[in-house]
């Protein structure tokens, strides 16, 4: 039984916990958090006693096999970037594994500084975008990866929050449908400041974000993030209540929705129908835990969404938001300039 903790207590910290109703292969037995209001409601509801207002204790003493990071990457209050600090201190404490809340990164700066991370930790660092492990959508995958939509043409993503909101979730889901095939090359537009400096719980970006994705294996994908680029092809009225991934094919497609889905293939015709995100997001976190475990068990059961894949993924991100500035065509991967964010407040 692996032994699990978690760092943040907050409202994303419950869906983590909740989980454990699923997960057979470990169990969380620690918590920290600063407001210890917080920390102490979050143990009663969870039934975990052991629990901390400073990280380097609970590391220290009760030395986890893996670190549920369920934090923001920015202190809304201070603007100050806190992701990297913290995945290098677990990583200092030589933490076995540690699932961090995405984005793994906003801006170019922590996206260096957690790039150079990658290259010399020990701690396997996965990044929480789970939609890959919802039930429907593996379902749609099979379908993908055995040929029933003939070979793919063209994939359509979006989500209706901003880009360092959802934009991880969904562009993860694209690279899960290919392989993990690499972008090369992104023209992107972008649009609206009003979130750059304090964003809602803190992740700054452009309010609206489209790019169009170049992939290695010759494959195009359009992405859109924001509530006036992606409401149209949305089944759900919330801003958060709208992912959706919608693969073509030769033979016909799959489409993957918050909650709904739909399908055409030769041998079944076309088939929809609802689903239930909540029911499926609780199981579906519980599987991405485990293959944590599957990854600490055999090195080469690499998890999906690991740091290096994840970083590729918001290199994406960074790559559409230096098109919008530049009005070029941007070649990834590419070196983002220090900056960005100053560099979108004077185009936007």
């Amino acid at each position: 039984m692996y032994k699990t903790a978690m760092l943040g207590c907050g409202g994303r910290a419950h869906g983590h916990a909740d989980a454990y109703r699923f997960v057979k292969r470990g169990k969380l037995t620690a918590i920290c958090d600063m407001n210890a209001e917080r920390l102490n409601k979050f143990g009663d509801d969870f039934g975990i006693f052991s629990r901390y207002t400073d990280l380097d204790e609970m590391l220290e003493k009760e030395k986890p096999d893996a670190l549920h990071i369920v934090t923001s990457p920015v202190i809304p209050s201070s603007n100050e970037r806190i992701r990297y600090p913290l995945m290098k201190q677990v990583s200092d404490h030589g933490v076995p594994a540690a699932i961090v809340e995405k984005p793994i990164a906003v801006e170019s700066e922590d996206w260096k500084q957690i790039a150079g991370l990658a290259e010399e930790t020990k701690t396997k660092f996965v990044v929480n975008t789970q939609l890959d492990f919802h039930p429907k959508n593996l379902e749609l995958k099979k379908d993908v990866a055995e040929g029933r939509i003939g070979d793919i043409k063209f994939i359509d993503a979006s989500a209706r929050s901003r880009s360092s909101e959802q934009g991880g979730h969904v562009i993860q889901l694209v690279s899960s449908y290919i392989d993990n095939a690499r972008p090369v090359r992104v023209l992107g537009q972008i649009s609206g400041k009003e979130n750059l400096d304090s964003a809602p719980g803190g992740h700054p970006s452009p309010t609206h974000v489209v790019g169009h994705v170049l992939y290695e294996n010759g494959l195009h994908v359009s992405l859109a993030f924001g509530t006036e680029m992606a409401q149209k092809a949305s089944d759900d009225p919330g801003i958060y209540g709208h992912k959706r991934v919608f693969v073509v094919g030769t033979k016909g497609f799959v489409h993957w929705r918050f909650n709904s889905w739909e399908r055409s293939t030769l041998e079944g015709g076309y088939e929809s129908g609802p689903l239930n995100y909540g029911e499926e997001d609780v199981v579906a976190q519980a599987n991405f835990t485990e293959a944590i475990f599957d990854w600490l068990d055999d090195e080469n059961n690499v998890h999906p969404t690991h740091l290096e894949q994840s970083l590729v993924e918001s290199n994406l991100i960074l790559g559409i938001y230096y098109s919008g500035i530049t009005n070029e065509i941007i070649e990834l991967p590419f070196e983002p300039p220090d900056g960005l964010m100053d560099l979108l407040q004077e185009k936007l």
